[in-house]
């Protein structure tokens, strides 16, 4: 068996052989090019007999690079960089560092901790495309909610009847459309109700639209505080600019959603993820996107536990002993697995009086909804693994007892 660490970098990468022994048969500097990975093959063909097994270490877990070494047919481990920093200082306490001792700890690390660590997912390009999506669609609605909360910090500095006339739903059609050609108070307080009344059809209202423009007009021309009006301009552009870009990202997130929902509906896995209460189409395809299809990659559903982080974790030194949350984790998946878990309250009896029971038992709300994520995956793991939808009574038994 041979080992391999590749320090990966944007335009080259250092490679690293080892033998089962320890000892280093080889080390190149490859370029990031079909070349490189060539090179790299041929390094390995050098030492490797026919057939013989080679496992590689790599600090990241997709790419070109990691889908060209997995075609090749190599059992590849992503290792988290802390962990191989970590082992660096394990073996050196100087604190020195290159790209091709880097190269030599990974090999080092598969070579004697890979139990300690998950190799790769065979996960099928379904999946991966599942999860691409749920992950842009996520980064689409969060880069729109930071352009949000700045937009609401800059109304409340010089136009706060703005505010009270949407209040939080800054991205809604109403906001945006009325903002668009009122962006400062002064603009607003001339708007009439007819031309207010227009702006809200342009960007959707259908219904109310008279009413809802009599309240705007009131919010926007009640007496506030102004600004120095050089400064108000300022902010009337940079509102413009907010409000743009809210737009695009309006419009890339139902054009992402489509593309998801498509994608998750033709894996065979769907049926079963979307018959566990509380997952939707879009929660449901995070969740599969994340903890993928390889049907090796858990040996069970405490496995499934620890890679989601509902689990928790225990510290005990000498006489003390406590158990925390998981906070090292996949930050997706676990807010996922969160939102989840809220969801089912109102769409599952059994979900519903485990959340309650744990509250009787002194939980705060968070302890309780981690617990009943914890549950809830493990479920998802058994019905994935039977190939069963799922049901009520089976996953709640009316006796059953509190579990992790």
């Amino acid at each position: 068996m041979l080992f391999v660490g590749v320090d990966w970098a944007e335009d080259h990468h250092d490679i690293c052989v080892m033998a089962q022994d320890g000892t280093v048969l080889g080390k190149r500097r490859v370029p990031d090019s079909v070349t490189g990975i060539g090179e790299i093959h041929g390094l390995v063909a050098e030492h490797a007999a026919d057939d013989e097994p080679v496992v590689v270490g790599i600090e990241i877990d997709r790419g070109l690079v990691v889908w060209s070494l997995l075609a090749a047919g190599y059992e590849v481990y992503a290792i988290n960089p802390m962990a191989s920093a970590r082992y660096r200082d394990r073996h050196a306490t100087s604190g020195a560092k290159s790209h091709p001792g880097d190269a030599k700890v990974l090999a080092d690390l598969v070579r004697t901790d890979r139990h300690n660590h998950r190799p790769i997912a065979g996960d099928s390009d379904l999946a991966e495309g599942v999860k691409l999506l749920a992950r842009a669609h996520q980064s689409a609605i969060w880069s729109r909610q930071r352009q949000l909360n700045a937009l609401r910090s800059s109304l409340r500095e010089y136009y706060p009847g703005a505010l009270v006339a949407f209040g939080t739903d800054l991205a809604g059609k109403d906001a945006l459309a009325v903002l668009a050609i009122a962006p400062t108070p002064e603009l607003g307080r001339g708007l009439s109700r007819s031309k207010i009344a227009s702006a809200l059809r342009k960007g959707g209202r259908q219904r109310n639209v008279e009413h809802r423009a009599e309240e705007i007009q009131e919010a926007l021309r009640a007496e506030q505080l102004e600004a120095p009006a050089l400064i108000t301009k300022a902010h009337g552009l940079v509102t413009r600019s907010a409000l743009a870009l809210i737009a695009t990202f309006n419009a890339q997130i139902v054009e992402l959603e489509v593309a998801l929902s498509e994608h998750f509906e033709q894996h065979p896995d769907a049926k079963v993820v979307l018959s566990l209460p509380g997952l939707g189409t879009v929660l449901g395809a995070r969740v599969l996107g994340e903890f993928g299809d390889d049907r090796t990659r858990f040996s069970g559903p405490k496995s499934r536990k620890n890679y989601a982080g509902t689990s928790p974790v225990t510290k005990a030194s000498g006489h003390s002993k406590v158990v925390l949350a998981r906070f090292a984790r996949n930050r997706r998946l676990g807010e996922a697995c969160d939102q989840w878990a809220f969801c089912a309250l109102t769409h599952s009896p059994g979900a519903r009086s485990y959340y309650d029971q744990l509250r009787a038992r002194g939980k705060t709300h968070r302890q309780a909804l981690r617990q009943l994520a914890n549950r809830l995956v493990g479920i998802l793991h058994v019905c994935l693994e039977r190939g069963d939808l799922y049901d009520e009574m089976v996953a709640w038994p009316v006796n059953s007892e509190l579990a992790a």
